[in-house]
């Protein structure tokens, strides 16, 4: 980014969290911090427009992390929209999750809070001032406006969201995190296709901060766990 701006803040808080490590294959296992696609998922809940990107800078630790065990049943199929919407339309078939799940384990975050920090990342066809959706969206903060509620994420964990107050700390944790998946570099051709950027994560006195995308190389993640 050419021009530097103060970061805009929110603080997200809830009763539960899950943000999961992608080399757990069968069971969830919750880093003990967001990642930057879950908080950047929480920013667009909050407000999204087509002409910006968010991109995330940090995120405050404000509670110490504690973590809680949970079983639930999960579907094992996607069902697509146009099958959807033929037995909507016919009365004929249907989707029994009862028949068509599976157990699994998953170790989340209970009591989490957290302060996200980011920045408003125009789009190369965009002329608007940034500073317009910067304001646009701490005007919906401070009004508690959404798009659709924001999680902590798992769909069902859903968070709070305000300003801060100017009082809040990170806890005093500073730790490794090993990979964490960053974000997608998307093809330039319009394919869709997305290379997945990982980068050694850290906590440090309590604040993870995640580097641009520009700055991290093709990592390969192991698939065993």
């Amino acid at each position: 980014m050419s021009a530097r701006h103060p970061p805009v803040e929110v603080k997200v808080w809830g009763d539960f969290a899950c943000f999961t490590r992608p080399e757990m294959k069968v069971e969830r296992v919750s880093y003990p911090v967001p990642t930057a696609s879950a908080a950047r998922g929480i920013l667009e809940a909050i407000f999204w427009k087509p002409e910006f990107t968010w991109r995330v800078e940090e995120v405050w630790v404000l509670n110490p992390i504690r973590y809680f065990s949970i079983l639930r049943n999960e579907v094992n199929s996607k069902i697509s929209e146009r099958s959807a919407a033929a037995w909507a339309k016919t009365g004929v078939g249907g989707y029994d999750a009862e028949t068509d799940h599976t157990p699994r384990h998953t170790l989340a975050l209970r009591d989490v809070a957290y302060i996200i920090r980011a920045q408003v990342q125009s789009r190369p066809d965009v002329a608007d001032d940034p500073a317009k959706y910067r304001d646009q969206f701490r005007r919906r903060v401070r009004a508690g406006r959404c798009f659709s509620t924001p999680y902590l994420g798992c769909r069902e964990f859903s968070a709070f969201f305000a300003e801060p107050d100017g009082t809040e700390r990170p806890i005093p944790l500073s730790d490794d995190l090993g990979l964490m998946l960053l974000d997608l570099d998307y093809a330039q051709d319009g394919s869709g296709r997305g290379t997945p950027r990982f980068f050694q994560a850290r906590i440090e006195q309590g604040v993870i901060r995640f580097p641009p995308i520009t700055d991290v190389e093709e990592v390969p993640c192991s698939s065993k766990g």
